[in-house]
């Protein structure tokens, strides 16, 4: 890994410890999880009743982790004024207390307002809906940041087993944008963080993800921070580094793809069959929109793994 610089008082080496830390703790790695896909049984909807803040315990599928601590104090101060307008969402858990489903910063700030009982709407829900409605509100969310944004994505593919297709409908995006996010995890851990710390935008994010080795990346990284790159220059500079794509060899001869200078969908195709076909695949665009995307196999063993994916995912 190269010696990452610092740039505009605080670049990529600066974050690193951090991202680090992130990466140990599994902050920005797909772990196993034992949750099982939801059932299709409906929620049942309980009217509004006011609860002991005492029963009331987080969710521990609660996909967000950090509570801005500003904007917290900011919502502690307004409840102590006006109370508690919007209620939040609960669920009786086995132990007979009342699990959060949505709302955890409006229950940690009247908490901290002193409140003894707030109003909340009780849910009968399963654990497994519990975690997808979790999600699904995580990333309704505004101010939640890209990499939250792919993270909880990535959640509800594994471990509510939804096809994207299905996360589609769910969260009310298209295949393609869901998509983009996705590859968001592809990135190096340092700079997912840098993306996390606002450092880096998603426009340049996908600059990134056209260049091929992590290394080259991170230095890029760099330059984006310590110059105050925009995303166009940062285009350029991906341009000018990647060249031309240049599969693996192939029966001895190399064949060459203008991977650069293909669209973002033509970038993600490549970078898709190349998981299953070993870089063995070139895309060379061509005018108004036209192309060639060429795919060299091995053995059958190849075609069946990817077959087999393409089955897996209703395609």
């Amino acid at each position: 890994m190269p010696k990452l610089k610092t740039g505009l008082g605080r670049g990529l080496s600066a974050l690193i410890e951090n991202a680090t830390q992130e990466r140990e703790n599994g902050e920005f790695v797909n772990q196993p999880s034992a949750a099982k896909v939801p059932d299709s049984s409906p929620t049942q909807l309980v009217s509004i009743q006011e609860i002991e803040i005492d029963e009331i315990v987080p969710n521990p599928y609660q996909p967000r982790t950090e509570f801005a601590q500003e904007k917290l104090d900011e919502l502690t101060e307004s409840i102590k004024m006006m109370g508690l307008i919007q209620p939040i969402t609960v669920t009786k858990n086995k132990a007979g207390k009342y699990q959060i489903i949505s709302g955890e910063r409006r229950f940690r700030a009247s908490s901290a307002a002193g409140l003894k009982t707030i109003p909340a709407y009780i849910k009968d829900v399963s654990e497994d809906a519990m975690l997808e409605m979790a999600l699904v509100e995580n990333i309704q969310r505004e101010d939640l940041d890209p990499i939250d944004v792919a993270l909880s994505f990535q959640r509800l593919i594994d471990e509510c087993s939804l096809t994207q297709e299905a996360l589609s409908q769910r969260v009310g995006k298209n295949r393609a944008t869901i998509a983009n996010f996705l590859r968001l995890l592809k990135l190096p851990p340092e700079i997912q963080f840098a993306i996390k710390a606002n450092k880096i935008s998603m426009g340049h994010a996908k600059a990134l993800l056209g260049l091929e080795k992590d290394t080259i990346k991170l230095k890029l990284a760099n330059q984006i921070i310590e110059y105050d790159l925009s995303v166009r220059q940062t285009e350029e500079k991906v341009k000018k580094l990647n060249g031309r794509f240049v599969e693996k060899e192939n029966n001895g001869q190399k064949t060459a793809g203008d991977l650069a200078t293909a669209t973002e969908s033509g970038r993600g195709v490549a970078e898709i069959l190349q998981k299953y076909f070993k870089g063995s695949v070139a895309i060379k665009p061509r005018k108004k929109g036209a192309g060639d995307l060429t795919i060299h196999y091995q053995s059958d063993t190849q075609l069946e793994d990817f077959l087999k994916a393409l089955r897996e995912h209703n395609l």
